[in-house]
């Protein structure tokens, strides 16, 4: 979606956020509403992956200080905020009395008017900025530029960088651990790119160059991809980490043993469990996550005392009496101490 398409798109509306809303508050309900439409619970669900993609979307531009500056100031100027005014009697007027004004024909100076909604002075300047950029504020005070070399601007137009495109990419678990090249479609255009390895659900990529071109010879806009990973059954994705649970027996955790852990190539490594060793212990296995251009992370794996569900007679036996010999050892004596602090 290019920034153009902002005038007709309420990314506030779509996160159900306030426009003065904070980036903390931008952030808990975009996670709170990808959770819900994330296409691994809706699957075949097209109104809920339209939604997901809608989401991805608005937080791709609010979360962006830049780019949600931008789309206040074109919203604003869309209706209801800052518009253009004449200098002389009247109200409002459209962009043919600006260029009247610029052509001699709109009688006084072309200024702003803030009646419709309070606009600060930098959505000013990213309205003056669509029409070639300006340093110093007003169209009539002859020292900004624009594109058109008289009417009060300076014959040089200003270089100005072209428009950003968004778009969005969905990748498999193993896509995002290993990087891949992609086929995305934005802007009416479809192209192939390369996503680095370890990227992550919510990420946001941004591709030098490969946006809209530059205006009076200024450097093309950038392409951002907001990043969707599917979930996996065994791992998860922490930085240049990953993560697996363990499942161990009770007498593996006790006794202590050496496992077999399963790696995300097809391989297998071996890991030690000490004797003693609690659910929740995280065992490092160091240069078996993701390897980026940078670094390699570790599989980071947290054991995990499995519990039987069903117990024969001769099991549950052998726990009663396990749990005799074991006499008056009481696992929660410490947690009431310390509650008691």
């Amino acid at each position: 979606m290019a920034s153009q398409d902002w005038m007709s798109k309420d990314f506030y509306a779509v996160l159900g956020v306030a426009k003065d809303a904070d980036a903390a508050t931008i952030k808990k309900a975009y996670r709170t509403l990808a959770k819900k439409y994330h296409p691994d619970r809706n699957p075949d669900d097209a109104a809920a992956a339209e939604k997901f993609k809608e989401i991805g979307e608005a937080y791709a531009v609010l979360s962006d200080e830049k780019d949600r500056q931008q789309y206040d100031a074109i919203r604003a100027m869309a209706g209801g905020g800052p518009r253009f005014t004449s200098g002389g009697a009247g109200g409002g007027a459209g962009f043919e009395d600006i260029f009247s004004s610029m052509f001699g024909g709109g009688g006084g100076n072309v200024r702003f008017s803030t009646s419709g909604g309070g606009a600060s002075q930098a959505d000013y300047e990213d309205i003056l900025r669509m029409f070639g950029g300006a340093q110093g504020g007003a169209f009539g005070g002859g020292r900004s530029r624009g594109p058109f070399g008289f009417g009060g601007f300076q014959s040089q137009p200003e270089p100005a960088k072209g428009p950003d495109v968004l778009t969005n990419a969905t990748l498999s678990f193993r896509q995002a651990v290993a990087g891949d090249e992609v086929e995305l479609r934005a802007d009416g255009k479809t192209m192939r790119v390369r996503i680095p390895a370890g990227v992550h659900h919510g990420q946001k990529i941004r591709l030098r160059g490969k946006g809209r071109p530059g205006m009076n010879g200024g450097p093309n806009g950038d392409m951002v991809v907001t990043v969707s990973v599917e979930s996996h059954p065994v791992y998860s994705i922490d930085g240049a980490n990953l993560r697996m649970d363990l499942p161990v027996t009770l007498k593996e955790a006790a006794l202590g043993a050496t496992v077999e852990v399963p790696l995300l190539d097809g391989g297998s490594s071996k890991v030690k469990i000490k004797g003693g060793t609690q659910s929740g212990t995280v065992l490092r296995l160091r240069g078996k996550g993701i390897k980026t251009a940078k670094t390699t992370g570790d599989l980071l794996v947290t054991v995990e005392v499995a519990v039987p569900r069903k117990l024969s007679k001769d099991a549950k036996a052998a726990l009663e009496s396990f749990d005799a010999a074991m006499g008056d050892t009481d696992p929660r004596q410490t947690l009431r101490e310390e509650a008691g602090k």
